[in-house]
């Protein structure tokens, strides 16, 4: 199958590519048909965990050659079709449009606050030496990470403060629902408990995002014991913990499940905005697991939720209203808020919204922005189209 001639869609600078084929060698041929043959800066890939990681990163560093190739296993994709699951989507960024830098993070398990801070320090200075020159330049940041090695908030307040200016958005790494080892993709190899951040300079017009759609209650709950370097909160409000949690969000007589606390996140206030805290399952001695950092002390403001429909519908017109014609939407949606949608027969509208949106990305066991980790939650960055002078 050969690769087609170096052309990028909706002078957007970033082209597009979905395989489905069920093994490796076949889907990296797909990808590979479907994106330009040369001029790419780089190339992101986002995997279902279908997918044997090491096979598929080899294939995919065999069959591009010298392109650098970043990316992850996923909990879904954001295809160009909306909602996808067993599938792969790659974005190709022009070489044209885009400066980039990229460093991994490895054995995140011994991860040093003062490592996070010279990396960024040292790709903050790369791409200030490389790039045009051109004044109208400017950089944005995306990070991948292993989703179940809970080290995103200390990486996260690592390098936002190396950055200086420069912001941050990215996604926590899946492996659809199981939960048990996910993948980093870099210098044609998969890592696990490692994290790779990629720094991109353009003249592209871009803006960040974040969207969800809960807001506060008045209900609230305090962290009374927690197992903070675990993410366990074993009390609440010094009774146990679920029997708390469901007395509070008014589902005592539900069994717990992801389900539950898909629908019953609980918020937590910070620089004066609200961030969705979600609870990934609940242990057999009654104490909940988290998908966020947690600690002792924290207020937890129970959830109320608006039609999430509107409120990304409200995201896409804000973003036009702001920044003009909006090429794609690089998104990183929490997984939990896919089961949410599909529980309250949201899904196909979503999907759909995204498909005539162009958003593409894939679904998280977290979400970052700019220095948060969040849950429940879109974030990513729009990306506008080249002036048609350029």
């Amino acid at each position: 199958m050969g690769r087609t001639e170096s052309r990028f869609n909706d002078e957007s600078g970033v082209a597009i590519a979905q395989a489905r084929a069920a093994e490796a060698p076949a889907a990296a041929a797909e990808l590979a048909a479907q994106l330009p043959a040369d001029g790419l800066a780089m190339i992101l890939v986002f995997a279902s965990p279908s997918y044997d990681p090491h096979q598929f990163s080899g294939e995919l560093a065999k069959t591009f050659g010298n392109v650098p190739i970043f990316g992850c296993t996923t909990a879904g994709e954001l295809t160009p079709d909306g909602w996808g699951d067993n599938s792969v989507v790659a974005l190709g960024f022009s070489a044209r449009d885009f400066t980039i830098a990229a460093r991994p993070f490895l054995d995140l398990t011994n991860f040093r606050i003062e490592d996070g801070r010279r990396i960024g320090n040292e790709l903050r200075e790369d791409l200030a030496r490389s790039g045009s020159g051109d004044a109208k330049e400017k950089s944005f940041g995306l990070l991948l990470i292993d989703g179940l090695c809970q080290r995103e908030e200390t990486v996260m307040s690592s390098i936002y403060a190396s950055l200086d200016d420069i912001p941050v958005v990215g996604g926590s790494a899946g492996d659809g629902l199981r939960f048990e080892k996910t993948w980093i993709f870099y210098g044609g190899k998969a890592h696990t408990d490692a994290a790779v951040l990629i720094l991109l300079k353009t003249s592209l017009p871009f803006r960040l995002f974040k969207c969800d759609n809960f807001e506060p209650s008045a209900t609230k709950m305090v962290v009374t014991e927690a197992d903070i370097e675990r993410r366990i909160v074993k009390e609440i409000n010094a009774e146990p913990a679920a029997e708390e949690y469901s007395r509070a969000v008014g589902i005592m007589d539900t069994k717990l499940d992801m389900f539950s606390f898909a629908s019953h996140p609980v918020l937590v206030r910070a620089g004066g905005a609200y961030y969705a805290r979600s609870i990934q399952q609940v242990n057999p001695d009654g104490s909940l697991n988290f998908f966020c950092a947690i600690d002792e002390g924290m207020v937890l403001t129970v959830a109320n939720a608006r039609n999430p429909v509107g409120v990304t519908k409200e995201l896409f017109e804000e973003t036009r209203a702001e920044m003009g014609d909006v090429s794609l939407y690089l998104g990183f949606e929490c997984v939990f808020r896919r089961l949410d949608a599909e529980q309250h027969q949201f899904a196909r509208d979503i999907s759909q919204l995204y498909r005539d949106n162009h958003v593409v990305g894939f679904h998280t066991y977290g979400e970052q922005y700019r220095s948060m980790h969040v849950n429940q939650t879109l974030t990513g960055v729009a990306i506008g189209k080249r002036p048609a002078t350029a």
